[in-house]
């Protein structure tokens, strides 16, 4: 299969085989590199410093489906410390169509994207990364399943960040984001317990 940027794009494994999905070509396993916690299946792109992430996630019963992916968006904020005033801005929320998916459990499918101004590891230097969510809701499982995509548009030269940024080949297209959403398959419920 095709990637956006003509490489070969392939079907992965997640959490041992119970999730699988279409991943662009040069998708690292992060966890070749570093500790990923449980709930987490991280890709780093080979030359760039894009990143691919599927997390599984408590199910927000509290939070209507229309507004769950803005509230994901928000925390991942706070977690990547760009919460205050001015450091992240959502662009848009649309619902994907069941039509279009392969993970047909879910009880709704949302797409945003946004912007947040991150620093790495600590860093006081602040990157603008455009990040790309997809969101999928199992309330039968308590559970909601987070897709993003991080996609760096402008690094700080006081960044760590800075010696990939000269880097940027064949770099991760929404295409191929857009792919790994909609070929998302569940194939043993028993992961979420």
């Amino acid at each position: 299969m095709q990637s956006a940027g003509g490489g070969v794009a392939e079907s992965r494994p997640l959490f041992g085989g119970a999730l699988s999905a279409v991943f662009p070509r040069g998708a690292r396993d992060a966890s070749e590199l570093r500790e990923i916690p449980d709930n987490q299946e991280v890709f780093a792109h080979e030359a760039t410093d894009q990143s691919l992430i599927v997390e599984l996630v408590e199910y927000q019963s509290q939070v209507a489906d229309r507004d769950a992916a803005g509230y994901h968006f928000e925390d991942i904020a706070g977690s990547n410390k760009a919460s205050e005033p001015g450091a992240f801005e959502v662009t848009s929320v649309v619902r994907m169509s069941e039509s279009e998916l392969s993970l047909s459990a879910c009880s709704s499918a949302w797409a945003l994207t946004g912007t947040q101004r991150v620093s790495k590891f600590n860093e006081e230097a602040r990157n603008t990364v455009t990040l790309h969510l997809g969101l999928f809701r199992l309330p039968q499982f308590s559970t909601d399943v987070l897709v993003s995509f991080n996609d760096p548009q402008r690094i700080s030269p006081e960044s760590s960040s800075a010696a990939s940024a000269e880097t940027h080949r064949d770099p991760w297209t929404v295409q191929d984001f857009r792919r790994l959403l909609q070929t998302l398959t569940l194939h043993n419920p028993g992961l979420f317990g």
